[in-house]
């Protein structure tokens, strides 16, 4: 991990290395005795299950690879341990309201685990970047790809 990487929150970090173990320890050993009981069985040019374990196998081995890289890069930030807590910063669950006081809860996490549905938004978004730093009561303007809108905090918390 670097140490001035792209964020990441504790759990979302322990999310990535539980599907590495699952992809390493679970998916790839079964599709390798797939794949060594099909090629066993003879002609592998028309064996559907040797061709799709394989394809199925550099799949996995792509995604192991890109999660290696990816946990090395990452930066493992603790919300919970954010020192000014009347600011946005990195972990905050913020509410917002817009112009017709439609409040919108949101918490800015990393890029690797945002879940738009769930309120979970990247810190790389360009809501998350207009919101960095702001405190209660501060007007911030986000260029969407609907337009602009204006939104004011209404309330920051941290876990």
């Amino acid at each position: 991990m670097k140490p001035d990487g792209p964020p990441i929150t504790p759990a979302g970090f322990a999310a990535l290395r539980a599907r590495y173990d699952h992809l390493l320890g679970t998916e790839r050993p079964a599709i390798v005795e797939v794949v060594s009981w099909a090629a066993g069985n003879g002609d592998r040019s028309e064996n559907g299950d040797y061709l799709y374990g394989r394809k199925r196998m550099r799949e996995i081995d792509r995604e192991l690879a890109f999660l290696v890289r990816r946990m090395k890069t990452l930066r493992v930030v603790d919300p919970a341990a954010q020192r000014d807590r009347t600011r946005v910063w990195f972990g905050a669950t913020v509410t917002i309201a817009d112009e017709d006081d439609t409040r919108r809860t949101l918490t800015l996490v990393g890029d690797d685990e945002q879940d738009a549905g769930a309120g979970r938004i990247g810190w790389s978004a360009p809501l998350a970047r207009a919101l960095r730093g702001a405190a209660v009561g501060d007007l911030r303007r986000v260029t969407l790809p609907g337009g602009e809108k204006e939104w004011e905090v209404v309330r920051i918390e941290y876990p």
